[in-house]
């Protein structure tokens, strides 16, 4: 009878964890037995003997204490693996598709280039992880030179007095570097830094700092109890510092010497335990959670979850720990907590409760007081948290989740990959599918949606009240496209008054290029993007499946749109469901228009000072950038400026992430950014969202300032065409305005 061979099952990362471990802490036991064996004839006159007047059994104790302290590190870290294991599965596999994109992201952070989009904080960490790898490097080649033969050793001579050289140098900048962080968390103390700084700052900093000194101080007084030889002039630091120790005599010098010593290697020792158990941890998580950045869903698409009307699943979203994706549990002690996603966010910056750290914060803390084996330490130092089921609701409160916009600044800005976004929204998941806990306005928006099939809550028969007076094409479902472009106006276009003039514009300008396009009309119904990003898959699968199976009835192949959030659904999550169509934004299929001479711009012009503010769903969540401010800079005589924060950098208008639907409260965002683009001068602010376009018109109202011309940057280059003088611009002159780079990832 044939037998199954069985396979060994893999092992999992924290036994992975723990045999790596082992394997350390074997290699440093055998380096100590080998350097116990290994005796040499004489010392080279220019070198250093190591373990100088380092009795034997100390030497032992610290083979023995570093074998301990490694598997002891090791152990915790372990630990810290178990509780990303805890969570879904969550397909990162390396393969020939992403390999170069992963091992980029992982070069961006080994190398500190994240770090740098802060000038001072990262000066201040290379100057720390940076000679730190260095000192590094000089102790595994001292005691690599140490175990080899004595005709073999090369620490001798002038590569001697080189290595010492580089050595002190190193160490001078990392004392530099950790005093830098003192100063600035201490001294300077910014916000996002002063708002988290904990008793384990000061630990960790004075570990570093104290590691640092002890390394300088211990070697001058070597060089001190030696004579102060003169070939160790090139150990500039110990030799300089050694001149503090003169008078002492020799025999003193040596306890000292010894006692310094010990305290140095118990501060060695101490880092190590600290690597796993404090936020020093994101040493060894942060580059790992950098490299498994890439992903197979595009960035602007929501996790795909299985047809509601079908699936078995008895949960949906994100309540417990092991409702998050085992990514999403390693993000959590991957966080630095550098608050830069704090400083960026639109609602924090406003006086909200939301805070994005703290989303990160309270998942990981509910994650680590709820290890099956007991409470591990905390994201942050401080007091263990207290929680009895693992259900991050016990931190984590419904206002904070609903208060988002979904902008995605956070994930944007943060310098090791923290998908911040996917847990507010899972969490919405559970909130709105299992528990029904949402506001109120969200409900009524909900029963529009069902009902009448688009937000507004206005019949479908409306859809074409814009083209009033117009003669555009109107598709039949079921019936054969029999255009190129199917123009997908959206619910804003087609209800709102402010955006049917868009409409009406982007039609006009089509029309004008030639362009083969026909509209929906009344067959028109919602993408399900405020459902989708309010929680509500049932309803968003409801309408997203109606659409597809019209679009595919008809052979649609291309779809224009006018909105943002139109555009990112169709393109990034509508492949979820089977629909996969070619789609473009207006402002691209405009530019393109331009640039094939199609759409003339003979004699258009905007004598005007112009800025363009950025969609987060058309720039952040699908990189576009490019495409609007080319289509504004053909136009002759315009100034555009940019605000301080555009481009990956922009400031939402608060309506995204179905906001535009939810009462706000406090300062609104709408305000807090028009204001910001009022500070420019322009006369005219360009969007291309209808969303923004509504709250920017409305927060430029507010701020009095009747004279400044709002509307997508259709109605201006509508304006420049109808109105404008005959001013032609320079062939092949660049728009004004910086580059952004348009990757689609």
């Amino acid at each position: 009878m044939a037998t199954t061979a069985r396979t060994r099952p893999p092992l999992r990362p924290s036994q992975l964890v723990l045999a790596l471990t082992v394997l350390f802490a074997l290699g440093a036991a055998a380096s100590g037995i080998a350097g116990g064996i290994e005796t040499h004839a004489h010392e080279p006159r220019v070198s250093r003997a190591v373990f100088w007047d380092i009795p034997v059994p100390m030497r032992a104790a610290f083979y023995v204490g570093v074998c301990a302290a490694i598997l002891a590190a090791g152990w915790l870290l372990s630990l810290r693996v178990q509780n990303w294991e805890r969570g879904q599965p969550d397909r990162r596999v390396t393969t020939a598709a992403n390999r170069t994109r992963r091992i980029a992201a992982l070069r961006r952070g080994l190398s500190m280039q994240t770090l740098w989009r802060d000038p001072a904080a990262g000066m201040m960490h290379s100057l720390i992880y940076f000679p730190f790898l260095v000192l590094f490097a000089v102790t595994t080649v001292l005691e690599i030179n140490h175990l080899l033969p004595t005709s073999l050793q090369f620490l001798q001579g002038r590569t001697y007095q080189g290595y010492k050289f580089v050595g002190d140098t190193a160490g001078a900048l990392f004392v530099i570097g950790v005093g830098w962080a003192i100063v600035r968390r201490y001294v300077q103390r910014p916000y996002r830094i002063r708002i988290k700084t904990r008793p384990e700052d000061a630990f960790i900093l004075a570990t570093l700092l104290l590691i640092g000194l002890t390394g300088l101080l211990t070697q001058s007084v070597r060089i001190a109890a030696e004579g102060r030889p003169a070939f160790e002039h090139w150990t500039y630091i110990g030799w300089g510092l050694s001149s503090i120790w003169s008078g002492i005599a020799t025999s003193t010098l040596r306890s000292v010497y010894q006692g310094m010593w010990v305290l140095h290697v118990g501060l060695f020792f101490t880092f190590l335990l600290a690597l796993p158990t404090t936020k020093l941890r994101h040493v060894l998580t942060s580059p790992a959670n950098m490299y498994l950045r890439d992903r197979e869903r595009p960035k602007g698409a929501m996790k795909p979850l299985p047809d509601l009307t079908q699936t078995e699943l008895e949960t949906f979203g994100a309540n417990l720990v092991s409702d998050f994706t085992w990514k999403q549990l390693l993000d959590t002690d991957a966080c630095t907590i550098c608050g830069r996603c704090t400083s960026v966010c639109p609602a924090k910056n406003t006086g909200k409760q939301l805070d994005p750290r703290e989303i990160v914060n309270k998942v990981g803390n509910v994650m680590a007081a709820s290890h099956p084996g007991g409470p591990v330490t905390p994201v942050i130092g401080g007091d263990p948290i207290a929680v009895s089921a693992g259900s991050v609701f016990e931190l984590v409160t419904a206002e904070e989740i609903w208060q988002c916009t979904t902008c995605r600044a956070c994930d944007e800005i943060c310098p090791v990959d923290i998908e911040i976004l996917d847990k507010i929204l899972d969490m919405r998941r559970y909130l709105s599918l299992m528990e029904s806990d949402f506001p109120s306005s969200l409900g009524s928006m909900y029963r529009s949606l069902e009902n009448q099939e688009n937000p507004w809550g206005l019949s479908n028969a409306e859809r074409l009240s814009w083209a009033e007076g117009m003669e555009v094409p109107v598709a039949e479902p079921g019936s054969p496209l029999g255009h190129e472009y199917l123009y997908w106006v959206g619910c804003a276009g087609s209800f709102d008054d402010k955006n049917k003039k868009v409409t009406s514009a982007i039609a006009t300008l089509f029309t004008r290029a030639g362009l083969d396009f026909a509209v929906l009309g009344p067959a028109e119904r919602c993408t399900g993007d405020p459902a989708r990003r309010s929680g509500n898959e049932y309803l968003f699968q409801m309408l997203a499946m109606q659409n597809v199976e019209m679009f595919d009835g008809m052979g649609v192949q291309k779809i224009v749109v006018q909105c943002p959030h139109c555009f990112n659904v169709f393109t990034n999550e509508y492949p979820q469901l089977g629909g996969r169509y070619e789609v473009v934004h207006h402002s691209q299929l405009l530019e393109q228009l331009i640039a094939d001479g199609r759409l003339d711009l003979g004699g258009a012009s905007l004598p005007e000072r112009l800025v363009y503010h950025d969609s987060c769903y058309l720039g952040r969540h699908n990189d576009v950038y490019a495409a609007p401010r080319k289509v504004l800079g053909s136009l002759g005589g315009i100034d555009i400026v940019e605000a301080p924060r555009s481009g990956p950098q922009s400031r939402c208008c608060g309506a995204g992430g179905a906001r535009m639907w939810m009462e706000e409260q406090g300062v609104k965002i709408n305000m807090d950014r028009s204001a910001e683009l009022l500070a420019t001068g322009a006369s005219r602010i360009a969007t291309a969202c209808p969303f923004c376009y509504i709250m920017l018109d409305d927060g430029t109202k507010a701020h009095q300032r009747e004279d400044v011309r709002v509307g997508d940057l259709a109605l201006h280059l509508l304006d420049a065409l109808t109105v404008g003088t005959t001013v032609t611009p320079t062939a092949g002159e660049s728009p004004a305005g910086p580059e952004y780079p348009e990757e689609r990832s």
